[in-house]
């Protein structure tokens, strides 16, 4: 058996086709700033393809660069003045921040409206109790591409590796909400292994580079690896792998997404529904 390989880029444009067939209907262009402190190439090719996409659609979109010397009195400036700008729609900031700035309260200080990232704790806590949110954009594409394998998963046994607040939490929140029994493993979770055979959809996101081997896997279950770390290739460069070891995994999984080419690009083409989410909310578009 070689399990599917899941093509997000294929999903991710038919999500981005659908924020794009709803422009028209619109009074003006959705407005996407987003803000990147620091010099790390992964996280700039990242916010350029953010950026592209955007005006691809047509979008207003704006990329505010800030040092790696950024203070958190800087990041936060920036962050009202875009609150401010009747124009933008969404404020996302590129993670992580220098180390210096507290995350939480910078996402804390975005308008809840225009928190497109989905991590502001007004829209965490409306995700925790099932109510109309704008979600994280990682777990709402993971969550996409499980659903186009399998539709219904109530009752099904989900797993989800890794507890953050972008990933792991808002993760398993959606698939509660999908009827599905939810099991969250994390770095002082015992046994996770053998966890991790009982789930009929195993979705980690830690970022451990061949962390979930092919016996962690039940068979024919759904894989989805949200894990992308840059590693160095034997005669130089690098590369991006996840954290399921996909040589191993594909010969036991029933579909499974890769890395690159899966979560990626689905997590991108959300970001655009979310920013029409938010331009249609503030323009009291309900229809």
């Amino acid at each position: 058996m070689t399990a599917e390989l899941i093509d997000g880029r294929v999903l991710a444009r038919a999500v981005s086709d659908r924020v794009r067939e709803q422009l028209p209907n619109l009074p003006r262009r959705p407005g996407l700033a987003v803000i990147l402190a620091g010099e790390d190439p992964a996280s700039h090719i990242y916010v350029n393809s953010k950026a592209k996409l955007a005006r691809e659609l047509g979008f207003l979109a704006e990329v505010k660069l800030l040092p790696a010397s950024a203070t958190e009195i800087q990041i936060l400036s920036e962050v009202a003045a875009l609150n401010v700008r009747d124009e933008i729609d969404g404020i996302p900031v590129q993670l992580p921040l220098p180390e210096t700035v507290n995350t939480l309260r910078v996402m804390a200080a975005i308008d809840p409206a225009k928190d497109v990232d989905g991590l502001h704790a007004l829209n965490a806590g409306r995700l925790s109790q099932g109510t109309d949110a704008l979600i994280p954009c990682t777990p709402l594409g993971c969550l996409r591409i499980i659903k186009s394998v399998v539709p219904d998963l109530t009752g099904s046994h989900a797993v989800v590796i890794g507890s953050s607040n972008i990933v792991g939490k808002p993760m398993a929140a959606l698939l509660l909400e999908e009827r599905a029994t939810v099991t969250m493993t994390h770095i002082h979770t015992r046994d996770t292994q053998f966890i991790c055979r009982g789930a009929d959809i195993l979705v980690s996101g830690v970022g451990k580079p061949g962390l979930v081997r092919g016996d962690w896997i039940k068979p024919r279950a759904v894989v989805i690896d949200v894990g992308t770390t840059r590693v160095s290739k034997p005669k130089g460069g690098h590369h991006v792998v996840g954290d399921v070891a996909l040589e191993e995994a594909i010969h036991v999984a029933g579909a499974i997404t890769p890395v690159p080419g899966g979560v990626g690009p689905m997590t991108i083409a959300c970001l655009m529904e979310n920013t029409l989410k938010a331009a249609r909310a503030r323009l009291a578009i309900t229809s």
